[in-house]
């Protein structure tokens, strides 16, 4: 058998790891044979680097990742940014306001940092369950240079209504779920589709030469845009509809199940 696509795209949470934040054995082993087989393995992530790192080392891979929901497309293994989109702060500050007067936490990420103004018991275990170690910092002077995206927490009920009103109010600001309980915001000009697409064209390789895998809305755009988009069976009706293909859960090795049926193909 050999390889019927050239370039593999994985999303992280909800797809490669289960609800736990585990990296199933048989999802390990599905992605390190397409890798050895020739395909080029790409996570494509709302984390950040340093949050992704630990899960590329465990998959025993090395090369470029696509974090912060395509705002930011690195290098892993000297850090090089390829592409970057930072954020327009002219709506910035008055977002941040809001966030603070309905007591929205949220962090704000440059590339490779991550800033907070507090952080909560319950906020502290999500931090540690993705391994990032934020910076504290009030922001009295001025926002940090380079930013690529906002994160905000909190119920679904106060992220909905978060959504609502300011998705239509900031020209500059795009809002982005990640997860019933966040919101990202970032540059209107950067998503997975965009930077995959941005990826592709850099290496060479067709977009139907391109499988993605993802779970949530985040990643419509990439599934959209591979030639093969699949969708897990614990996505959201809407990013179902959106893809090619439907595969197992997130907490059933579907990832694996789904290399193994799409990726191969007889010689």
């Amino acid at each position: 058998m050999k390889l019927g696509y050239e370039l593999i795209a994985l999303d992280v949470d909800g797809t490669l790891l289960t609800d736990d934040h585990r990296l199933l054995e048989e999802v390990k082993d599905a992605v390190r044979e397409a890798e050895q087989a020739g395909a080029t393995i790409v996570l494509c992530t709302g984390r950040g680097p340093m949050g992704t790192f630990p899960v590329l080392s465990e998959l025993e891979l090395s090369g470029i990742l696509i974090t912060h929901n395509g705002a930011a497309t690195i290098r892993s293994e000297n850090h090089e940014v390829l592409f970057q989109y930072d954020m327009d702060s002219r709506e910035l500050t008055e977002f941040l306001d809001y966030c603070r007067e309905h007591r929205i936490h949220f962090d704000l990420n440059t590339v490779f940092d991550m800033y907070v103004e507090s952080v909560s018991e319950e906020v502290q275990k999500m931090y540690e369950h993705h391994q990032v170690e934020p910076i504290m910092d009030t922001f009295d002077v001025r926002l940090p240079d380079g930013l690529v995206k906002v994160t905000l927490f909190g119920s679904k009920e106060l992220m909905d209504q978060t959504q609502t009103y300011w998705e239509h109010k900031a020209s500059s600001l795009q809002f982005i779920r990640s997860g019933d309980f966040f919101i990202d915001v970032q540059s209107p000009s950067s998503s997975k589709g965009i930077a995959l697409k941005q990826l592709a064209e850099v290496k060479g390789i067709a977009r139907e030469n391109i499988l993605a895998i993802g779970n949530y809305y985040n990643d419509i755009s990439m599934l959209q845009y591979a030639g093969l988009g699949i969708a897990m069976s614990n996505s959201p009706e809407s990013v179902k509809r959106a893809a090619d293909r439907i595969a197992g859960s997130n907490n059933e090795g579907g990832v694996a199940a789904a290399i193994r049926e799409y990726v191969w193909k007889q010689s």
